[in-house]
């Protein structure tokens, strides 16, 4: 192993480990999981560089998250063998990252990974100059070379005689990738522009892209992401396009049928390997499952199909169960792998099913869940539902109250399974997706748990998650860390807003503008319009990019984007539209050139477009006619309409509301006829 300084801790539960390296001073759980290598890993920062320049070696700069299995897979081949560690320790400094808390750096080096071969994924390892810019990239390397997929240990023989031999090759070569990508960085076209017809465009390709038997689009892996199905959602409430309806109630259904849903304790996993959604990969994210929560609410909005409405209900209970802390933050995430077997926790037996249940009402479990002798997962079961007609289903309500009895036993019996790791590390950023889902869930579904849940997230963050007035990233073991990033302060606005139009109250409201306008503040590129991901004043980095491609995750800018136009028709701010116009002509050429790859910032466009409604209600004190009004805009799909509490006159002393259009209101209303009619 390498030389380790004397800053490195060593706990009475270390002494039994052959190695411990730096990352034992660590928060992060990833980093922690590969505390014990015998590769000698700093952690990101001024003593690795240092480090690898006073000795003049390259680095090595691997990225990944703590419930990744690729991840875990070469650390068990790789980075806990030591032969490799040898290796590594001998020729380069060793730097491992989270690309959880640090989304700037994935960000830069994805794009680097995605430029030098065409692809990248996790984990990714990056070979850098000590100057932090790329010599060699790619993602799994397993420690042998085989057949396609070279070796890491032949990798590390060859960069490090190339870095001796061939030493200002490599670096020209470095430089030469740097400017190329700094140059694609900051030709953001300021006179881009976008038209209603992108809309019909991104419809187009997600049409064309739509697997019409089992939902979702593309073949495999299928990805969920909700925010596709969010644009699909508001397409149809606009044009009343019947195969955008067909699209968005065939996934939802798919989706929930296929084992990518927990059908036992319910949540959604990262993806699916097959096309019909019945084999996850086992990971649990808590992103997917706040982006597809507040999917299937704008579901049941939209066709008022009680399964959607299930669906988001049960994510939620998950959430609250499972991947809360006691203090209020919301967990990261649930690994895969259990007892180093991908899936072991979830997956079933016909004969356990059957000790446990019964010959009987075990048979009728398992034929509702397609649990068979053969197996559908490498001889185990993932339960589905699959093979079911769901509006069959909904008609025996008697039996499928008796299967929820059921599968609420085989829960309690999977609960005393070893348990797949949790990262519980706290990230501001999902905290926000998950703070708007809850938010809008107990607004629309009437249900005070989950707002009183949201608004405990809300004031974890700004309890544990605030250093003066910059926003933080990370919450883990009583630290706070790492400046925002973008995605921080503009998902917890999402929240905010949310939030506020839950509960009205003003607090939230006056949160959301702070935090947009030291959004502007830290992030905004004055010079050509959007957010850059990091702000002015945390580290400087090779590169310092700006992302409007909606992947897995919205992007920061497009949920900025979503902010900023609710902000402005909330506070009556033309500011923020300006600003909104401003990224429009900044990213609008890329959206334009692939628009299905941009549905979050494609509803921020509709919403810009179509200049919805702003209802002030005006009220002295919460009488039924307010409460009327409250609860007839919340059984409505009105995903372009506004709501606030405001400062207007009360008519006949009664509350009253405003309904303003087009920088216009109509006349005061103040009966609920009326109202309705108006809505």
């Amino acid at each position: 192993m390498g030389n380790n300084s004397n800053t490195i801790k060593i706990g009475c539960d270390d002494l039994n480990k052959k190695h411990t390296n730096r990352l034992i001073n660590e928060k992060s759980p990833y980093l922690l999981q590969h505390a014990h290598n015998p590769v000698d890993w700093y952690p990101w920062g001024k003593e690795a560089f240092e480090k690898a320049k006073k000795e003049d070696k390259p680095i090595f700069l691997s990225i990944g998250y703590s419930t990744c299995h690729w991840c875990h897979v070469m650390e068990r081949e790789s980075f806990e063998d030591e032969q490799v560690a040898e290796l590594l320790n001998e020729y380069f400094v060793s730097i491992k990252v989270d690309r959880e808390e640090r989304p700037d750096l994935d960000n830069i080096y994805m794009t680097i990974t995605q430029a030098m071969t065409g692809s990248g994924g996790w984990p990714m390892n990056v070979f850098l100059t000590p100057d932090k810019k790329p010599i060699f990239a790619g993602t799994y390397f397993p420690k042998r070379s085989i057949l396609d997929r070279v070796g890491i240990m032949d990798i590390s023989y060859n960069i490090n005689r190339a870095w001796k031999e061939k030493r200002e090759d490599l670096i020209e070569n470095s430089e030469d990738i740097i400017a190329k990508l700094s140059r694609i960085n900051s030709n953001t076209n300021s006179e881009g522009d976008l038209s209603k017809e992108v809309l019909d465009k991104a419809f187009k390709e997600k049409s064309e892209n739509f697997d019409r038997q089992y939902g979702g689009f593309g073949s495999s892996p299928k990805f969920p992401m909700g925010h596709n199905l969010m644009f699909l959602i508001r397409y149809y409430k606009e044009n009343k396009n019947k195969e955008a309806l067909e699209m968005i109630e065939q996934t939802l259904d798919s989706m929930y049928k296929g084992g990518i849903f927990d059908h036992i304790g319910f949540g959604f996993s990262r993806y699916s390997v097959d096309k019909k959604w019945l084999v996850p990969h086992f990971e649990k994210m808590l992103y997917d499952n706040a982006i597809l929560a507040y999917a299937y609410l704008e579901g049941y909005q939209l066709t008022k199909k009680e399964l959607y409405k299930e669906v988001a209900e049960k994510i939620f209970t998950y959430i609250i169960r499972d991947m809360t802390s006691e203090d209020g933050g919301f967990y990261s995430a649930e690994d895969a792998d259990s007892e180093g077997v991908e899936g072991k926790f979830y997956v079933w037996s016909k004969r356990q099913v059957k000790e446990l249940l019964g010959e009987a009402e075990g048979e009728l479990v398992c034929n509702y869940f397609d649990i068979t002798d053969q197996g559908n997962f490498e001889g185990e079961n993932i339960p589905n539902l699959i093979k079911h007609d769901l509006a069959l289903l909904e008609k025996s309500p008697d039996m499928t109250n008796r299967i929820h009895a059921y599968a609420d036993m085989l829960f309690y019996k999977r609960e005393t399974r070893i348990h797949p790791h949790k990262d519980d590390k706290i990230l501001t950023s999902w905290n926000g997706l998950m703070i708007a889902a809850l938010a809008f869930g107990g607004r629309i579904l009437d249900k005070a748990l989950f707002i009183n849940v949201a608004k405990k997230s809300i004031d974890f963050i700004y309890d544990k998650l605030f250093e003066e007035t910059r926003l933080l990233a990370r919450y883990r073991d009583g630290e706070a860390r790492y400046e925002g990033y973008l995605e921080d302060y503009a998902f917890l606005t999402w929240g905010l807003i949310e939030m506020y139009e839950a509960t009205f109250e003003k607090k939230y409201l006056k949160k959301a503008k702070k935090l947009m306008d030291d959004t502007f503040e830290l992030f905004w590129d004055d010079e050509n319009g959007g957010f850059f991901i990091n702000g002015h004043d945390s580290e400087e980095l090779i590169l310092r990019p700006k992302e409007i491609y909606d992947g897995a995750i919205p992007s920061g800018n497009s949920v900025a984007g979503f902010n900023m136009i609710k902000l402005s028709k909330m506070l009556e701010d033309e500011s923020y539209m300006k600003k909104y116009e401003m990224m429009i002509k900044s990213f609008g050429q890329d959206i334009s050139d692939m628009p299905s790859a941009h549905s979050f910032f494609l509803i921020t466009y509709m919403d810009y477009l179509k200049n919805g409604k702003n209802i002030i209600i005006a009220h002295e004190r919460e009488d039924e006619l307010y409460k009327s009004m409250i609860s007839e805009i919340n059984k409505r799909y009105l995903p372009f309409t506004t709501v606030i509490m405001g400062n207007r006159e009360l008519v006949d002393g009664k509350t009253t509301a405003y309904i303003c259009e087009n920088y216009a209101c109509n006349m005061p209303i103040n009966n609920i006829e009326e109202f309705i009619k108006q809505l």
